[in-house]
């Protein structure tokens, strides 16, 4: 934790701490750069202490916040610091929040095209989109569980459409949910033994042999 000294009543820092020659070198380059919402933007130190070739005003989002506490903690629950005067004082605190919800606004805001959401990986609700374009046919039902089942048992995450809209629909509303990797079960393909697999973030769709399409996600 870093804090101001003169919250403490310290007038002077400890013997043998350097805060300027120890810390200088960690806090400066977190601390010089200037940015701020506009709710809290000062233009005239914005101006005075940023060259003109760096300043920059963009869009944003805001994730987190820092939340000043003061003492208000750390009194009741007897949280001191004891001066070079001896004397016990409650030490001032604060906390960092960040919002969930604030955090899945940002990655759709930075990861999306025309189409909808492209999630990264990492963060996807879901793993894979499996469209049945033929919900009803006995053929397709039954790649469509069968490649359900396998990829649930290797612990992957799968999307099942099994709704009656039309292909062009079904295309559509994965795209719009944006999961990395769809696979696409029809008649046509399904006689060959072969599936589409689409990866969401490029568009890039190939018709392959189903486990030669399940390698690629396991």
């Amino acid at each position: 934790m870093f804090c101001d000294r003169s919250l403490l009543g310290l007038k002077a820092p400890a013997a043998d701490v350097d805060f300027d020659g120890d810390l200088s070198a960690l806090i400066d380059p977190w601390s010089k750069p200037y940015a701020a919402t506009e709710d809290v933007h000062d233009i005239a130190r914005f101006e005075r202490e940023v060259p003109l070739e760096r300043q920059l005003r963009t869009r944003g989002i805001e994730v987190g916040q820092i939340f000043y506490f003061g003492t208000k903690y750390s009194e009741p629950m007897k949280a001191l610091v004891t001066g070079p005067d001896g004397v016990d004082r409650p030490i001032h605190g604060g906390c960092y929040g960040v919002g969930v919800s604030r955090l899945l606004g940002a990655i759709i805001e930075a990861c999306h095209d025309e189409h909808g959401i492209v999630w990264p990986d990492a963060v996807a609700p879901f793993q894979v989109g499996l469209i049945n374009l033929q919900q009803g046919d006995e053929q397709t039902d039954a790649a469509c569980e069968q490649i359900y089942s396998k990829l649930a048992q290797a612990g992957i995450d799968v999307l099942y459409d099994d709704t009656q809209e039309r292909a062009g629909g079904k295309f559509m509303q994965m795209d719009l949910i944006g999961l990395p990797w769809q696979l696409i079960v029809g008649t046509r393909e399904l006689k060959n033994g072969k599936i589409e697999l689409k990866r969401r973030a490029n568009g890039l769709r190939e018709t392959l042999p189903i486990d030669v399409a399940l390698a690629r996600l396991l």
